[in-house]
């Protein structure tokens, strides 16, 4: 189930925590002061989102997301099943992405996929559910279970930035791998999430922008 830390409202246990594990994380931290927590609103659309967020950088997402907003409101399950491939593909969206909205759709009106139920649910089943809808993988899943619900001990693998930001982060000497920092992360619990937010700041911090 959830940890019982509110990490919306006070970071700073989770925090210190985390600098005693681990050096590198000490050092974002005295560089960010303290981690921005991304908060979206659960449900259908959020995991839209997050479906056109894989594997694209961040304008391009932006960009694909505000002329879904646009033109294709309500996003709905089933706005998304009625409008079809067509609507999608205008927006931006690639033939994969647009089979995977589709799959998450139909998911959700069958009663598949019921983010109530998903919110009360493990970590682990939680994460097993949404990967059960196809074009579902574990990072989407990680990023829905903390984005959206605030979960603590999540961690998003294969995350780019992530480990672009731990690099940075280590100054010197051999650089870790994306398998590397997805091990080292089983370290961190219970607030691996937490220590994905620290490492996303932190990443906005040495590219000189806010994070988002």
């Amino acid at each position: 189930m959830k940890a019982s830390v509110d990490v919306f409202s006070d970071t700073t246990a989770a925090c210190a925590a985390l600098a005693k594990k681990d050096r590198f994380l000490a050092r974002a931290i005295d560089a960010i002061g303290e981690p921005y927590i991304r908060r979206r609103p659960g449900g259908f659309e959020a995991l839209f989102r997050i479906i056109i967020e894989q594997q694209v950088s961040v304008p391009s997402a932006q960009a694909i997301w505000a002329r879904c907003v646009e033109n294709v409101a309500p996003l709905t399950p089933q706005n998304m099943i009625s409008l079809g491939a067509n609507e999608l593909r205008a927006c931006g969206l690639s033939g994969p992405k647009i089979r995977y909205v589709l799959a998450l759709a139909n998911a959700v009106e069958k009663g598949a996929i019921d983010f109530d139920i998903v919110a009360g649910m493990s970590d682990a089943d939680a994460a097993a559910k949404l990967i059960s809808v196809k074009g579902i993988g574990p990072w989407s899943a990680a990023i829905y279970l903390l984005f959206c619900e605030g979960r603590v001990d999540i961690w998003p693998p294969g995350d780019v930035a992530l480990l672009g930001a731990y690099n940075a982060a280590r100054l010197r000497g051999a650089a870790a791998n994306m398998a590397d920092l997805d091990q080292k992360s089983d370290k961190w619990s219970p607030y691996r999430g937490v220590a994905a937010h620290i490492l996303w700041t932190y990443y906005a911090h040495i590219r000189g922008r806010k994070p988002l």
